[in-house]
């Protein structure tokens, strides 16, 4: 352990001799994200066209997501190892729960924003329903798709750090080892990169969306 006076905040040399670790520890926290997000997104997609096409189903989907939203990452993590070892996939199953319910409720919310006559225009003009919700109603979602893809990013990767207690937490494991060591550095390079990676992609996620909905912009710029 560290003496307390020779303990700053920062040790620049312990960050330089110890920068090929720092990166891993970014590069997979950076695919532990990617990977939730992504499994997050294609398990939302379908269960929000469930709720949206059913719409008796829309409580019980949205309770559901909201059910696993509450859980402790730590227990469900714990209830995986046995099945999937000290794995990646131990980790992606829960954050890619966590995502479901930001994601699914605004979808959901995206496609009902789209109002009746938008969609009666469409049928009159011909368009079968399939080309008008791809044509249509899905640039009008669009952005509020867009703001639940930020917030649920923006989540996981705060998340991500907890998984360091089963081998997969990216930057957690920086987080993790100068919390055992009580050795301050890597605690706080964990800690500021988390913050500036979820920074960084929240900002990048925000620019997609913005060329993605070009129309946006110019309404916004309309006196």
């Amino acid at each position: 352990m560290p003496a307390q006076s020779n303990n700053p905040l920062i040790r620049w040399d312990w960050v330089f001799n110890e920068w090929d670790q720092i990166w891993a520890a970014l590069v997979e926290h950076m695919e532990l994200t990617f990977y939730a997000m992504t499994l997050g997104l294609a398990l939302s997609i379908p269960l929000a066209a469930m709720a949206l096409r059913y719409r008796v189903t829309a409580a019980p989907i949205t309770a559901f997501t909201g059910f696993l939203y509450t859980l402790p990452s730590v227990a469900l993590f714990g209830l995986l190892v046995p099945f999937f070892g000290l794995s990646r996939l131990t980790a992606v199953i829960p954050l890619a729960g966590y995502t479901l319910l930001v994601l699914v409720t605004n979808i959901i919310a995206g496609f009902r924003s789209v109002s009746a006559p938008v969609r009666t225009a469409a049928d009159a003009m011909g368009l079968t329903p399939p080309r008008r919700v791809l044509g249509v109603e899905l640039p009008l979602a669009t952005p509020y798709i867009i703001t639940g893809i930020r917030i649920a990013t923006v989540s996981t990767v705060g998340l991500v750090t907890v998984a360091a207690i089963i081998g997969q937490g990216g930057l957690g494991s920086l987080i993790l080892d100068g919390l055992k060591r009580s050795f301050w550095t890597p605690m706080v390079v964990g800690a500021v990169l988390s913050i500036l990676l979820a920074l960084v992609l929240d900002l990048l996620i925000l620019w997609l969306g913005r060329k993605a909905t070009p129309w946006t912009q110019r309404r916004a710029a309309t006196p």
